[in-house]
């Protein structure tokens, strides 16, 4: 399945405190529980005023209609083309 990153603006997002990112890791747990095995969250980045997320999914509509129905931003979703990391060089 295509991999996605989504780059999401929330401003003060370095901030939340943990019962904030759990209420929303919650929620679009329950989300994605409801939509089925066609998208699945692999991990999130937290920077001062951003999120970024990696999902799979079977293409960006599908990122885009889960966001909404948390009722998260999802400002920039941008497909996976390659994964580069030490091991590809070593």
């Amino acid at each position: 399945m295509p991999q996605f990153v989504i780059e999401r603006q929330v401003p003060g997002a370095g901030k939340l405190s943990e019962s904030e990112i759990r209420d929303l890791s919650l929620r679009s747990l329950e989300v994605l529980r409801e939509m089925g095995p066609r998208i699945q969250w692999l991990h999130s980045y937290v920077t001062e005023d951003k999120v970024y997320c990696v999902y799979l999914a079977p293409d960006e509509s599908t990122v885009r209609e889960h966001a909404q129905r948390v009722g998260i931003p999802a400002d920039r979703v941008s497909a996976v083309r390659r994964l580069i990391d030490p091991v590809n060089f070593s």
